[in-house]
C-alpha cells in the first residue's frame, strides 16, 4: 500500500531525511520510531503532500506519488495529528468539521455521512453542534479521527495520535483505531515514541535515527527486546526505565 524508497528531505541548507526505505502492506499497521528530531514526522509530511524539497519515490496502491497529486489520491491519505485541540478550529463545531471535507470534494448526503462517522467514533450525536473547547481532550481527538476517516481513506497517518492525553483515555483511543483499522481495511502509518503503543498497534517497526533508517524489525521481536540495532536496545532500555 505504501512504497517510500531512498527519499531525502531538505528543509532550506540542512538534510533531514536520507535515503530513507520502508514498505508498508495493505492493512497492515507500521510504526516509524525515534526520538525527537529523527525524521519521523518528515516522512508523514512528505506522505500527505506538506512537504515540497524532497526527492526520492513514494507510491500508493502501486501509483507513484507526484509532487502535485490529484484530489483522488490526496483523498486516500488522511493524517490524524498529535495535538487534538490545536488541530482543530476553535470556532468552528464538530459539525462544520466533518463536513468540510466533504464539500471540498463534492461529496452528498452532508447530514447521513456525519452522523454515520459520529456513530463509527463513538462520539454521542448531542456532541454535533458543539466547539472544540466544549469537549474533552478524548472527544477532540475522536472528531479529528471521525475528520481523517470522512473521504474514506485507504491510508492513515497517525502523528502521536494519542500522546497529547491522558492516561486513561490513551487505551481508549487505541481500542478505537485498533477497532477502526479492523473494520474499515485501513492501513496506518504510526509516529511515536511510545513502544508500548507499537507493541499494541502494529505489526511491524522502522527505527530512525538522524534522518535514517537503523533497523527494520517484526513487533515481536520489540516484544521480546531482541531489536539489533544499538539504537533500538537504546530506546528499548528508555521505554523500560520509564515505565519501572
Amino acid at each position: 500500500m505504501i512504497e517510500v524508497r531512498d527519499l531525502t528531505v531538505r528543509y532550506g541548507p540542512s538534510t533531514v531525511l536520507h535515503d530513507v526505505s520502508f514498505t508498508v502492506a495493505e492493512g497492515e499497521s507500521f510504526a516509524l520510531v525515534g526520538e525527537s528530531g529523527s525524521g519521523k514526522s518528515t516522512i508523514l509530511k512528505a506522505l500527505a503532500g506538506q512537504v515540497d524539497d524532497w526527492s526520492g519515490h513514494m507510491a500508493l496502491a502501486g501509483q507513484p506519488i507526484a509532487r502535485r497529486r490529484s484530489r483522488a489520491q490526496a483523498a486516500q491519505v488522511q493524517m490524524v495529528f498529535q495535538d487534538p485541540y490545536g488541530s482543530l478550529h476553535p470556532r468552528r463545531t464538530v459539525d462544520d468539521t466533518l463536513a468540510e471535507p466533504l464539500s471540498i470534494h463534492g461529496l452528498p448526503d452532508h447530514d447521513a455521512r456525519v452522523l454515520a462517522m459520529l456513530d463509527a467514533v463513538g462520539l454521542a450525536r448531542r456532541f454535533r453542534f458543539r466547539l472544540p473547547h466544549q469537549l474533552s481532550g478524548g472527544q477532540r481527538q475522536r472528531v479529528a479521527i471521525a475528520r481523517a476517516l470522512m473521504l474514506q481513506p485507504r491510508v492513515l497517518l497517525l502523528d502521536e495520535p494519542t500522546s497529547a492525553l491522558d492516561v486513561s483515555v490513551q487505551a481508549e483511543i487505541l481500542n478505537l483505531l485498533k477497532r477502526l483499522r479492523a473494520e474499515q481495511g485501513l492501513t496506518f502509518l504510526l509516529v511515536t515514541h511510545d513502544l508500548p503503543v507499537v507493541s499494541f498497534l502494529c505489526e511491524r517497526l522502522a527505527v530512525l535515527r538522524s534522518g535514517r533508517v537503523v533497523e527494520t524489525a517484526d513487533v515481536a521481536l520489540l516484544r521480546k527486546g531482541r531489536l539489533t540495532s544499538a539504537y533500538g536496545q537504546e530506546l528499548l532500555e528508555r521505554s523500560e526505565g520509564r515505565t519501572r
